[in-house]
């Protein structure tokens, strides 16, 4: 067969040199042209012939000329005619000028030559509503690139972005329950994108140069409905259907002015939204320097003490509880039959003290999905009157974008009244104690994880002020099952419960000369065999077999006049069971700019007023949490910055210091051998 092929090169095509066959079997002229050796005098040609480059990788051409390789200039006419030369692989043979490179060419278009810049696609550029639009970026042409490397540049890059996916006018499915029939939602959806598209046309028919940003496609429209439709859904489901409705009528007597004006804040939200946080430094660490002795900076206390019967709005327990209330606790307790609320997704769920027979569960409701950040309202942007939406400190989303971004295991509660605490554990007001020294004061936090019974204590750690001495820490065995330690806030992790020892008072002595010298973490002694890791490790801690034990602790170190000091306190007394008459909260030193029941974070305060960072969730992607030690000291230091603050004012309304005695200006000494009574400050304020 091959041999017969080759008989039809011998024969003169029928079509003569105008056939157009791709690889014809006939003869043609250019057939013998390219046939006929190479001749050695076609390389000393007089005329100029262009020399045949090859991409060598380094954007220069070689000849294959006898001559060796040889550089010259490219005009600007060459180059131009360069690129619409076919590329030449490196092992096909050298043509001159005299041979016929090529049949004659087909009537096709030829192809478009690669632009000299590559197209780059900018999300930010308002456009198109099918995606970004494109933004040329010229970058110079280099010698040797083809435009087959150009033009797969230009789509690797075009492909990095990639467009908002288009959806039809169909109501989106929901991860929660629909809070209508389909039926419903749909006919909503259509009757808010008939509104849509009305005004839409409207603003289209008159809009100039400067309000054609305002006019949106077909698919932008349906995104639009698309996403008011869900947020309602999702936000409010159980008044949905009068939400919609009043939305469809807003928009039914919105006039193309107020769409205009709405439309531009929309742009504004959006502009907003991309420009970087850019969060300023702010220098090194503050040192605070009250200018006064530990001995007066204990008497200064007196001025910023609350009492705790004034502090019951912000859910301290002022009283103990009655045996008539704890019992009506029980009484509900035993009715609920183990039904709670979950604290941080809000479902009903049930719980199951000493296990459930059947198979062991501790709860019912199956692994819990939700924001474990706070939700806050971001700063308004200069010049916008608009109201931010409110956001979670976890993820940054807005409110009702979705259920959640993390998942646990099971629900959590926590009991809200002070009965019901009580019901578990009593209350008990601090007992006297002559033993507790008067030369300072205690600063103390507690870490708290998630049981069958709620909220209960994990951690209790207390610090001397002002000098920020270990005076206790001690890990706690807690009363129920424990359903989360709630890792990510109390640092507390499975192992160093398990790896913990029974507390006693010479190994605490020891952990704490350890802990106060600044040589680092404790972790006991090496046993015989081990190798020293130079890794930091965790804290081997001891452990007390109650609440009740750790709390007895605490009252060795304090006595009721001794000043606790903390930041939220209320809650670290609640997991105690304590009620203190003298409190210094951090929170009523620095309320929130917006006034109660807002309040600043303890991290926010150290990073703003002493530039020191603390509360590390995550180190090398590992949740490590508080540190209630580090806590505990924060709020101290947050309480001598108040004194230097409320000492300086003092001296420059006058107030002197005279043989470690507080005098007002124009008093005499005070007789209270000393100590900054209060007192002694009305008269002083009254006489100055």
């Amino acid at each position: 067969m091959d041999a017969v092929l080759r008989n039809f090169k011998t024969i003169p095509c029928p079509s003569g040199d105008g056939c157009l066959k791709t690889n014809c079997q006939w003869q043609h002229a250019w057939d013998k042209k390219s046939a006929s050796p190479p001749a050695t005098t076609t390389t000393t040609t007089t005329a100029p012939r262009p020399i045949e480059s090859h991409n060598n990788g380094h954007g220069r051409g070689q000849d294959h000329d006898q001559g060796g390789p040889r550089k010259r200039r490219r005009l600007s006419s060459e180059s131009q005619s360069a690129n619409h030369r076919p590329h030449v692989p490196a092992s096909a043979p050298l043509l001159t000028t005299k041979k016929a490179v090529s049949p004659p060419p087909l009537k096709r278009k030829e192809p478009q030559p690669a632009p000299s810049s590559h197209t780059f696609r900018n999300p930010f550029i308002s456009g198109s509503s099918e995606g970004p639009t494109t933004t040329p970026i010229t970058t110079p042409a280099r010698a040797g690139t083809t435009a087959t490397h150009s033009s797969t540049l230009k789509v690797a890059v075009i492909q990095a972005a990639t467009p908002r996916k288009a959806e039809s006018l169909n109501p989106r499915h929901l991860k929660s329950t629909a809070p209508a029939a389909y039926d419903f939602r749909y006919k909503a959806l259509k009757m808010l994108h008939e509104q849509y598209q009305r005004l839409n046309k409207e603003i289209k028919k008159d809009a100039n140069d400067s309000e054609a940003k305002f006019v949106l496609s077909d698919q932008e429209i349906i995104w639009m409905a698309l996403d008011i439709e869900e947020k309602m859904a999702t936000d409010k489901p159980s008044i949905y259907q009068n939400v919609i409705k009043n939305q469809i009528m807003s928009y039914k007597r919105m006039t193309v002015v107020q769409w205009k004006d709405e439309r531009a804040a929309e742009l504004k939200k959006k502009e907003d939204a991309k420009k970087p946080v850019v969060k300023f430094f702010q220098g090194p660490p503050k040192e605070v320097d009250t200018g006064l002795t530990p001995a007066q900076e204990v008497d200064f206390l007196s001025r910023l003490l609350t009492p705790v019967t004034s502090l019951a709005h912000m859910g301290y327990v002022t009283t103990v509880p009655t045996d008539e209330d704890i019992a009506k606790a029980r009484a509900g307790e035993e009715a609920s039959r183990g039904w709670e609320v979950c604290d941080r997704c809000t479902t009903r769920f049930r719980v199951f003290p000493g296990r459930r027979e059947e198979d062991g569960a501790l709860t019912s409701g199956g692994k819990c999905i939700h924001h474990w950040g706070k939700m806050y309202y971001p700063d308004r942007t200069m010049g916008s009157s608009d109201k931010p939406a409110q956001r979670y400190r976890c993820c940054g989303q807005q409110v009702g974008e979705s259920t959640g971004c993390t998942t646990g295991e099971t629900h959590v509660f926590k009991a809200p009244s002070p009965s019901r605490l009580a019901a578990l554990l009593p209350f008990a007001e601090t007992p006297p104690n002559p033993l507790a020294p008067k030369d300072r004061a205690v600063c103390f936090d507690c870490e708290m994880c998630y049981t069958v019974y709620g909220l209960e204590l994990v951690r209790l750690t207390a610090t001397s002020w002002p000098d920020g001495k270990e005076l206790l820490d001690v890990l706690v065995h807690p009363v129920g099952e424990v359903l989360d330690l709630n890792s990510r806030f109390s640092g507390i992790l499975a192992e160093d419960i398990v790896n913990a020892k029974p507390w006693s008072a010479e190994g605490f002595h020891e952990q704490e000369a350890t802990a106060n010298d600044g040589s680092g973490e404790w972790e006991g002694e090496i046993e015989e065999g081990e190798v020293d890791d130079p890794q930091p490790k965790r804290k081997r801690m001891q452990i007390v077999s109650s609440p009740i034990v750790a709390r007895d602790l605490l009252f060795s170190l304090v006595s009721p006049e001794t000043p606790l000091i903390g930041h939220g306190l209320e809650n670290d007394l609640n997991a105690l069971r304590i009620v203190h008459p003298t409190i210094i909260d951090t929170i009523l030193l620095y309320p929130h700019r917006r006034g109660l029941p807002l309040r600043n974070s303890l991290k926010m305060l150290m990073d703003t007023l002493l530039n020191k960072v603390i509360q590390k969730t995550e180190v090398d992607g590992k949740i490590v949490g508080h540190d209630s030690a580090e806590d505990a000291r924060a709020a101290g230091e947050l309480v001598r910055l108040k004194v230097q603050d409320k000492w300086q004012d003092m001296k420059r309304l006058g107030w002197t210091l005279v043989e470690c005695v507080f005098v007002p200006p124009g008093a005499k000494k005070n007789p209270a051998n000393g100590r900054l009574t209060e007192t002694f400050l009305e008269d002083g304020q009254s006489r100055a």
